[in-house]
């Protein structure tokens, strides 16, 4: 199809758009919340934390007592199972996990602490994320022989986004709940906006190119139809005997899609993580030995950061140089030292939120693939792809510390692998039917939005709950 054909280079001219002007919203965002912060700082009491034995109950990342409600068939965990397998559906098929969706409806709904929604949440990504990876190994890249999953962009995004994650989960424990909210709902307004913005140029550059195939079919066949077309006998044979392409089978495609080196690189760095957060959680908080593991964290991703940072600006000059303007890997940019420093720093803001929120950090990786060219199957893919690891290490942390009830905890996970296939499968099918990527950028934009809002009416219930009940609301000791 000529559809298929064109695909990569229409991405490719989207995303030559200029990203300054989003750029410009999240700093200018960022520095309200900072004024903000400093004025209520100045303005809180101190002694009110002292005052307000519960008041921590209300952040994040606060010492708030444990809430496990029991697993029984109520209404409760009927909205659990519905909302918790659509989020798990649409974010797997956005590359953007859903969390922000399921730490609200486990903390409202279902009556889970805080700290323990978001282990949950981070269990319902994990089960989504691991489904749709063996879903998209058994898929072909839909332009080109190379696997779906950029296993290049993913070894550049994982340390950062492991060392990200690190970092927020560090911040949620000073952070007062007002402004991790506020930081949240405008870094998600902009992400969802500039998405939904990416996904209506795609679509109508994908009606542009279905007009014009249409078009050409029908001169094709009128042409056809007025004339009468002879064929040389001698021409038939040849004609009839051209090869035509081998479908490949499903393992034959899952065996073309894995990269062992690549994984085992992946899962050196998540190894490496696993063990350093484990000796963090058992020091004692503040001491030497616990900031030493926590600094070890930071040459451990930049060591495979700038490896595979190396790695594509070399083969990419290389390739300039030999007049082969073929991209690198699925992103259509030509990669430098400033390039390499942007991907790190978003790869570091999508594991802070991710370790603010309670989620994988593809509400930052999935909107800044597309950004950086990459096509939406694609960007969803690797998203996902690099949640799972992200997601799957906080599990196990979290299973060692005993975060999370293991019966609740297994039965959203199976939901979740069960949302993740359906997700995937009734979405690639739409996809290939209506011949429109842009789809999964609109579901991608659906989710990020849907996330900021339930963010934002949770977050501002519990403000102003604080203020009624005048609660400290300035920044908290970390090593109180």
């Amino acid at each position: 199809m000529v559809m298929e054909g064109r695909e990569g280079s229409l991405y490719g001219r989207l995303n030559r758009s200029s990203t300054r002007g989003f750029l410009a919203y999240v700093a200018a965002g960022a520095a309200c919340a900072a004024v903000l912060a400093c004025f209520v700082q100045s303005a809180a009491d101190p002694t009110a934390a002292a005052r307000n034995d519960d008041g921590g109950a209300l952040r994040l990342g606060s010492r708030s007592a444990r809430v496990w409600p029991d697993l029984a068939f109520n209404w409760r965990v009927v909205v659990a199972t519905v909302v918790g397998f659509l989020g798990s559906a649409f974010g797997t098929v956005g590359g953007v996990g859903g969390g922000g969706i399921f730490v609200p409806m486990l903390n409202l709904v279902v009556g889970f602490d805080t700290k323990s929604a978001a282990a949950l949440s981070k269990c319902m990504i994990m089960g989504a994320s691991a489904s749709s990876v063996w879903y998209n190994m058994q898929v072909s890249h839909p332009t080109k022989e190379a696997p779906v999953i950029d296993y290049k962009l993913a070894l550049l995004f994982q340390p950062m986004l492991m060392l990200g994650i690190t970092i927020g989960v560090e911040l949620s424990v000073i952070f007062p709940y007002w402004l991790i909210t506020v930081l949240i709902i405008i870094l998600f307004i902009g992400t969802s906006s500039r998405s939904f913005y990416k996904g209506i140029l795609m679509w109508k550059e994908e009606s542009r190119i279905l007009m014009e195939t249409r078009e050409r079919e029908e001169q094709s066949k009128s042409a056809c139809a007025g004339s009468d077309v002879v064929i040389d006998p001698s021409y038939e044979e040849p004609l009839l005997a051209q090869p035509q392409p081998k479908e490949k089978s499903a393992l034959e495609t899952l065996l073309f899609n894995l990269r062992w080196k690549n994984i085992l690189v992946l899962m050196a760095v998540w190894s490496s993580f696993l063990v350093l957060q484990i000796l963090k959680n058992n020091s004692k908080s503040c001491s030497t030995f616990y900031w030493v593991i926590n600094v070890l964290q930071i040459p451990v991703a930049l060591s495979v950061f700038l490896w595979e940072a190396v790695q594509l600006c070399k083969e990419s000059r290389t390739r300039r140089m030999n007049g082969n303007l073929e991209c690198v890997c699925e992103a259509s940019i030509e990669w430098s030292p400033a390039q390499l420093i942007f991907c790190a720093f978003c790869g570091l803001l999508g594991g802070t939120v991710g370790g603010l929120l309670g989620s994988g950090g593809g509400f930052i990786l999935g909107p800044l693939l597309l950004e950086l060219g990459c096509i939406p199957q694609v960007a969803s893919a690797t998203a996902t792809f690099v949640m799972m690891f992200s997601s799957s290490l906080s599990v196990v942390e979290f299973y060692f510390l005993g975060r999370f009830p293991i019966p609740f905890a297994a039965y959203l996970i199976c939901v979740s692998i069960l949302a993740g296939f359906w997700g995937q499968c009734l979405v690639r099918k739409l996809v290939h039917v209506l011949k429109r990527a842009s789809l999964i950028v609109f579901i991608l934009s659906s989710v990020i939005f849907a996330s900021a809002l339930t963010m934002g009416v949770v977050g501002t219930e519990k403000s102003i709950s604080m203020i009624h009940n005048h609660e400290y609301m300035g920044f908290l000791d970390f090593c109180e």
